[in-house]
């Protein structure tokens, strides 16, 4: 493991973000705290990790041993008093402000003084975050990409608060875990969703305005400009309500037409056609292989 500070980390959140956050910092030998609402959410957490480093042993990417020793270093928990006590801590809850700084508020009561505190968010400020605290040098963004522990780029961002010293512990951190660590500065959306959502809007234009079906807008991006898979495939997978969120965000910030948010992709958010975590978006998941949904 490269160099690092950080001694102990804890997640909060253990959605596919969080869970996946947690994992690949278990992998790389941190003892690791992951932290949610329920017991519930906890346990799919759990399994979830389990799954993906079983399938990680079955492909060779990583031995039997390691999987283990990193399943023995998390630790599964629903309060946050029991997260506060790492020197690291990285949220990755909701993608809504105030649920964010209520989160940090807490905390920042809660941990020590030399805690470095971590946003996930992929559109937020981390300014506006870093200043609902009493440690605005010492956090930082850490923008990973899902699925984490197969996507290797982190996004590490720096507000105008950020020290320099938080700033380089956050990039050890990031290559620690044998990801490739890009520095961005603290603008929605960072580099990769900046260059990214307006893409994904005019997809679904593009489909709302009969240029091409759902399958052939995705086959011509992956056979055309090589993408691993379609634009449609990828807001599936993202899912379509953060996809929303985001392009909201980013529109509010820069009052350009190429954030905002088709009609389409409203509707579907309201019919509750969300993706892979619905089972239903632009394609149907029930169905093997998915089939595409058909739109009015």
């Amino acid at each position: 493991m490269t160099s690092s500070p950080f001694a102990r980390v804890s997640v909060l959140g253990a959605g596919l973000m969080g869970g996946g956050i947690a994992q690949v910092s278990a992998v790389a030998g941190y003892p690791t705290v992951v932290r949610d609402l329920s017991d519930e959410i906890l346990d799919r957490a759990r399994q979830g990790i389990r799954k993906s480093l079983a399938k990680l042993v079955e492909k060779g990417k990583l031995d039997e041993a390691a999987a283990g020793s990193a399943v023995g270093r998390l630790e599964f928990t629903s309060e946050v008093a029991l997260a506060a006590s790492a020197d690291l801590v990285i949220e990755a809850v909701t993608e809504d402000l105030e649920i964010k700084n209520s989160l940090w508020r807490e905390l920042d009561g809660l941990c020590p003084a030399s805690t470095v505190f971590a946003s996930n968010t992929s559109s937020l400020p981390i300014a506006a975050q870093a200043a609902a605290t009493t440690r605005a040098d010492r956090f930082v963004g850490l923008h990973f990409f899902s699925p984490v522990p197969l996507m290797p780029l982190v996004e590490v961002v720096r507000a105008v608060s950020t020290s320099g010293e938080t700033f380089d512990r956050a990039m050890a951190f990031a290559q620690s875990l044998g990801k490739e660590a890009v520095a961005a500065r603290d603008t929605p959306g960072f580099i990769v969703n900046r260059l990214l959502v307006p893409y994904l809007m005019d997809a679904v234009r593009a489909l709302d305005a009969r240029v091409a079906s759902t399958r052939d807008i995705d086959l011509g991006m992956k056979l055309g400009c090589g993408h691993p898979m379609g634009p449609l495939t990828l807001l599936d997978l993202i899912g379509l309500d953060t996809a929303l969120r985001v392009g909201e965000i980013m529109y509010d910030e820069f009052r350009e037409p190429q954030y905002a948010a088709p009609p389409l992709l409203r509707r579907m958010v309201s019919a509750g056609l969300l993706g892979r975590k619905s089972g239903r978006g632009f394609y149907d998941y029930g169905r093997e292989p998915p089939e595409p949904v058909a739109l009015p």
